[in-house]
């Protein structure tokens, strides 16, 4: 069963955040990490997993996404908070 993931990703300082889908987390961070990536992450060096989530069907993490992105920034920070109150990069110990 394939699994996706929705994510949000933060400047160092946590001034911009970004939300996306993927089904390859640890590849996906790596590529924005090493700014692989000419989106809006490599422009303003959005790197920083703060949150994610997973699901099983891509239909339900598009959707989710979406969710996500028409939320208030207040909303967003409460859902972030919710399970990393400190901000912290959550792919740090990850091989």
């Amino acid at each position: 069963m394939k699994e996706y993931y929705i994510y949000i990703l933060s400047t160092k300082f946590n001034k911009m955040i970004y939300i996306w889908v993927t089904n390859n987390l640890q590849r996906r961070l790596y590529e924005h990490e090493n700014k692989l990536i000419d989106w809006f992450t490599k422009k303003y060096n959005i790197n920083k997993l703060v949150y994610y989530e997973s699901c099983n069907d891509i239909n339900e993490a598009i959707r989710r996404e979406k969710e996500l992105k028409w939320r208030t920034r207040e909303k967003k920070n409460n859902l972030i908070n919710g399970s990393n109150k400190k901000r912290e990069d959550l792919s740090k110990d990850w091989t």
